[in-house]
């Protein structure tokens, strides 16, 4: 996929530079309008999605752009790639000096998408052909917006493709989370870029100014959710980090066992909400520790009796449930020590997850993390699923987060 947007980007570009950039005044416009948008992306250094909603909306518009003030435009798809493309780069210079370009596959989906809809878009208008066939009239707003919904369907799919090859994780949740995101302010991104167009056919460039105010707003609203879910989230590994502080837990087991957890969830195609949680409930798995008044040795639950260690995880329950975090959080705080039979999945997966990181940790098993995980194979009768086990055995074989080890043969 890089590849062939790295073809479609050179072609566009030494297309454009041959033969002249057509209609300048209309091309520059889109450019500087992609440009702004770029500018004003927030930086998201530890994720994978960096939308810029106004640049993506500037550059399906000028994709899906048939008319200028009522004057018949003539670029083609190969200048809408090469205008989309020069002005992504300069909205990103910024970012590139602060550390936190785009990633090469971010860029890639962008070419790709955008050619996409010009290539199903610009064609039939410069034949004549859409407009003999659906005139100007609200048939062409309807198959503008189906046009855009594919394009959306498409970026999801490239987006999947691109996470499953870097990261290995099943494909079919990865579209499903991809799928999921573009509801979020993908139906503004596409509703704007129509709008766009249709009013730059009607009156003129004049209309980007005027239309892009609404999605910088909506962007805006959308960066102060993103600061909450951030705060909310540095706020429960600030409660999480309380038992290592009081010394009740290992320093970094609980961030070992969530980076685990969510690993071994992807693996199981958890999606991301599903993931949210269980990476909550994973950070506070060892919270009912506060209360004892004699601390479990090393901090180790995993060898604990069944009974001692359900009550601790009882009183871990009831503690998250005074955080105020989701009632679903504390839930499988409280039920991670049950048999697996009697818990909901992501208990499941912090269980085995804990019971390895106990075991493998240095002094606490004299076979190490090989060992350990056999002795949560050892326990699949009753304690541990057998499948969550496996993609525990798999994720760490592959290198995943946590400790790298083997995975034995049978």
């Amino acid at each position: 996929m890089r590849g062939a947007a790295a073809l479609l980007t050179a072609g566009g570009l030494g297309h454009t530079l041959w033969t002249g950039i057509t209609e300048p005044g209309t091309a520059l416009a889109f450019a500087a309008l992609v440009t702004v948008g770029e500018l004003a992306r927030r930086d998201h250094p530890d994720q994978d999605r960096r939308p810029a909603p106004l640049g993506s909306a500037g550059a399906l518009a000028y994709a899906l752009l048939g008319r200028d003030a009522g004057e018949p435009t003539h670029h083609g798809v190969l200048q809408v790639v090469a205008v989309v493309v020069a002005a992504a780069l300069a909205g990103t210079v910024p970012h590139i000096a602060r550390g936190h370009g785009p990633a090469l596959d971010h860029v890639a989906r962008r070419v790709l998408a955008v050619a996409f809809a010009a290539a199903c878009f610009q064609p039939l208008h410069g034949s004549g052909r859409l407009t003999h066939r659906i005139g100007q009239g609200p048939y062409l707003v309807l198959f503008l917006v189906l046009l855009l919904g594919l394009t959306a369907l498409c970026d999801a799919v490239l987006a999947a493709a691109l996470a499953g090859a870097r990261t290995g994780w099943p494909y079919g949740p990865l579209l499903r989370d991809e799928l999921r995101a573009q509801l979020g302010i993908g139906p503004a991104i596409c509703a704007t870029g129509v709008v766009m167009a249709l009013g730059v056919a009607v009156a003129g460039l004049w209309a980007l100014p005027v239309f892009s105010v609404p999605l910088l707003l909506t962007q805006l609203s959308f960066h102060r959710v993103d600061a909450v879910r951030t705060t909310y989230r540095q706020t429960i590994t600030s409660l999480a980090r309380a038992t290592e502080i009081a010394g009740c837990t290992a320093p970094g087991h609980a961030r070992r066992v969530a980076a685990l957890s969510c690993a071994v969830g992807r693996e199981l195609g958890l999606s991301e909400r599903e993931l949210t949680v269980l990476e909550y409930a994973a950070l506070m798995h060892d919270i009912g520790q506060l209360s004892l008044v004699d601390p479990v040795p090393g901090g180790a639950t995993a060898e604990l009796p069944p009974d001692e260690a359900r009550r601790i995880a009882g009183l871990g329950g009831e503690v998250a449930r005074q955080t105020g975090v989701p009632a679903e959080v504390a839930v499988i705080v409280e039920r991670q020590a049950d048999p697996y039979r009697e818990q909901p999945v992501a208990a499941r997966i912090v269980r085995a997850v804990n019971a390895y990181d106990d075991l493998a940790g240095a002094g606490r098993h004299p076979g190490g993390p090989l060992a350990a995980l056999e002795r949560l194979r050892l326990g699949t009768g009753h304690d541990y699923q057998p499948e969550v086990v496996e993609c525990l055995a798999r994720v760490l074989a592959r290198g995943g987060r946590g400790r790298v080890v083997p995975v034995p043969p049978g």
